[in-house]
């Protein structure tokens, strides 16, 4: 099975050069599988990586996308792609050995749709204690902290929510992501951050609706860096902010005058996150997010436009 492996970055090299020396060692042949690095607007020496990795990745491919978007850049690699299944990752992650030959595996079942596996911390400095509590195991052995896109549910491979399969290490057969309509917007640059949306979450509640199956598989994992700057409440507080404009832009969507079901959850969340420290600071600055959005879309029809369109991939 050939794997198109595509990587969207932007003016982080050095990381980006950790992940593609990680797909030196993989178990899976370096004949079996493509690069593409979508290089979404750098001005550092991302280029430059591209160039020296070629070296021992003969199929990697670099392109140029100066219009901004997370979305963009996968969808574009999506287009490139010679694969049927595509492999996303973040330029921040750095691949088991065994992360292509798992997902290989995982997808030779056809009524799989998406695979994922573990996320792994790499944590850049020793964790605070809160940190470190938020990811200790469950009482069924998993582990999950999604705000900083790491997840550990053991080493059975099994049938999952799509909604666990992380953006960081997201593969999908390109077939089920053409008839989602592609990526929502996501994690976009501050100046345009009222144009985001929810992301992969909008491919994984297809999938979900569709009944396609998702699947964990432990070979199929990475370790995802945890930088110190992550390990903050600010950090913390500003993910709850940017998380309230995504449930906004999602209510929206679905024609929902009222956010009660948001309120909910947040705040069960914030419960989960803050345990030893006050869940109403964290519901304050999701709250803020979501009524941010709420009063950009509602003052400007071009924005409610954005919000409203059927579809993001242009093919």
């Amino acid at each position: 099975m050939f794997l198109s492996i595509i990587i969207p970055t932007r003016n982080r090299a050095s990381h980006l050069e950790t992940a593609l020396f990680s797909l030196k060692g993989q178990t899976y042949g370096v004949e079996s599988f493509e690069v593409l690095v979508i290089d979404n607007g750098s001005t550092d020496s991302t280029h430059e990586v591209c160039e020296t990795c070629r070296s021992f990745l003969p199929n990697l491919q670099y392109l140029h996308e100066p219009r901004p978007g997370l979305h963009v850049g996968r969808h574009l690699g999506m287009k490139r792609a010679r694969a049927d299944t595509l492999v996303y990752a973040d330029d921040d992650i750095e691949a088991f050995p065994t992360w292509l030959e798992g997902i290989a595996e995982a997808f030779c079942d056809e009524q799989v749709a998406l695979v994922g596996g573990k996320n792994l911390p790499k944590f850049q400095l020793e964790p605070p204690v809160w940190i470190r509590g938020m990811w200790e195991k469950d009482r069924k052995g998993g582990r999950m902290l999604p705000y900083l896109s790491i997840i550990d549910l053991g080493d059975e491979i099994k049938g999952i929510s799509p909604y666990f399969v992380f953006g960081c290490n997201f593969s999908i057969r390109k077939s089920v992501l053409l008839e989602a309509g592609g990526f929502h917007p996501d994690a976009m640059p501050n100046e345009l951050i009222r144009y985001r949306g929810d992301g992969e979450t909008h491919v994984a509640r297809y999938i979900k609706e569709q009944g396609y199956h998702a699947l964990y598989h432990p070979k199929a994992s990475v370790y995802h860096l945890v930088p110190a700057e992550r390990m903050t409440e600010d950090y913390f507080y500003h993910r709850a902010w940017l998380q309230g404009i995504s449930d906004s832009y999602t209510a929206i969507r679905n024609g929902r005058g009222s956010f009660l079901r948001y309120l909910v959850r947040c705040n069960m969340t914030a419960k989960m996150l803050f345990s030893e420290k006050p869940a109403s600071t964290f519901f304050l600055h999701y709250l803020k997010g979501f009524v941010y959005h709420q009063q950009e879309v509602k003052g400007d029809p071009a924005l409610r436009e954005w919000v409203m369109k059927d579809r993001y991939l242009t093919l």
